[in-house]
């Protein structure tokens, strides 16, 4: 509460005693940055989920199935699978078959590769859910947030114009309208063939 009186909505507090502080009026130096508060993924930061290197998912997916490992396209230095926590349907990941950790212990070889694999998942992408944009990118360490820090793993996040809503934030709650075996079959079905000389 402040002396203006609570600065939360309260049931108890009717509407009209309710005043909300501008952030203007604090000691700070202001930027042309909005924030969004996300305490929840605190947990998520502080203590991660390090699988041990023989536990490694991105090391244990090649050897199974596609579709149980949700693998969309292989290629011979790295494949693409989805997400299986993603942030918006048709998450991908690309991720070279050895076990490194960051992108500079990448060889060229796998890095030609990661970057081609991105750009036909970007087109596959665009064509099977016709999404507005994408973010990408690669988490480097586990202090920058890295899920698997310890096997390098390249995003892809297919945006629409309207995805965003309050779920994710009120309720902890990502909405995600298609499964993820019907997703990644899309995906793959929509893969073109790879090319043979």
């Amino acid at each position: 509460m402040t002396d203006a009186g609570p600065e939360v909505p309260n049931a108890e507090v009717p509407a009209e005693d309710i005043h909300v502080e501008s952030s203007a009026d604090f000691a700070a130096v202001p930027d042309a940055f909005q924030r969004l508060w996300t305490p929840h993924r605190m947990v998520y930061i502080q203590d991660g989920q390090q699988p041990h290197k023989d536990d490694c998912p991105f090391c244990l997916a090649p050897s199974m199935d596609d579709e149980k490992a949700l693998i969309v396209a292989r290629g011979t230095h790295a494949y693409v699978l989805l997400n299986l926590y993603p942030y918006n349907s048709g998450h991908l990941l690309v991720c070279p078959y050895r076990h490194i950790a960051t992108y500079d212990q990448a060889t060229p070889e796998e890095v030609a590769e990661i970057g081609e694999l991105t750009q036909i998942a970007m087109r596959v992408l665009t064509e099977v859910s016709h999404c507005d944009g994408f973010n990408i990118g690669m988490n480097q360490g586990r202090i920058a947030g890295a899920g698997i820090a310890e096997h390098l793993h390249q995003h892809i996040v297919p945006r629409w114009a309207l995805d965003a809503n309050f779920f994710p934030i009120i309720a902890g709650t990502k909405a995600l309208p298609r499964l993820l075996g019907d997703v990644r079959k899309e995906i793959a079905d929509g893969w073109p063939a790879p090319h043979t000389s």
